[in-house]
């Protein structure tokens, strides 16, 4: 006799929770904060370390022979010439990297429509605009929980940031969202919660 299919897992069987709002842009920049592991791609990098020493050594020639006809002597030559070689250098490599900051997140579109969650038995239905993802309970990875908002990242989708203005000052809806969300960690892949906040 072949055995019944499993059930999915319910964290709970009746009521549904919702949030909606709107995504700003230093949120979406938290979130791409949050999930990448670097701001700064190896590309940049690499030229900022091979155009760096190229600076100092140019500076330093510069300045050796703006200094010979000056009368200074052989060790202030070398030791001026030397300080400005480095921090050209180092001033180069600062500015190099700050230009080749990520400043775009990528997900611009997240900010034109409002952003709707529904905690169902099922999983997490999230709506934006026109568009609907669901996603099982099954999926989740993380619960990520900070002062200001609750990342959620899942297998097979993309992380999703939760602000807690989104709750206003309904401290008990946004205590029974998060608990919620830990609840369905239990049929997660990582059973994850990180950043628990004191109750």
């Amino acid at each position: 006799m072949p055995s019944p299919a499993p059930t999915p897992f319910r964290p709970y069987t009746d009521e549904t929770l919702s949030i909606s709002g709107a995504p700003s842009d230093r949120d979406m920049k938290r979130l791409v904060n949050q999930t990448r592991s670097s701001n700064i791609g190896p590309t940049a990098l690499y030229y900022a370390g091979v155009t760096a020493p190229v600076i100092s050594a140019g500076m330093g020639f510069v300045t050796r022979q703006a200094l010979v006809g000056t009368g200074l002597t052989d060790y202030w030559i070398l030791l001026t010439s030397s300080l400005l070689a480095a921090m050209a250098g180092v001033s180069w490599y600062l500015i190099f990297m700050r230009w080749s900051y990520r400043h775009h997140h990528g997900r611009a579109s997240e900010l034109d429509s409002e952003t709707s969650i529904d905690l169902t038995p099922e999983g997490l239905h999230i709506r934006r605009g026109d568009v609907e993802t669901r996603i099982a309970w099954r999926a989740l990875r993380s619960v990520r929980e900070s002062r200001r908002d609750t990342l959620i990242t899942f297998r097979g989708a993309d992380p999703l940031l939760v602000p807690d203005k989104w709750f206003g000052r309904d401290r008990q809806a946004a205590k029974a969202f998060r608990a919620r969300l830990r609840q369905g960690l239990q049929d997660g892949e990582k059973k994850e919660t990180t950043g628990r906040r004191r109750q």
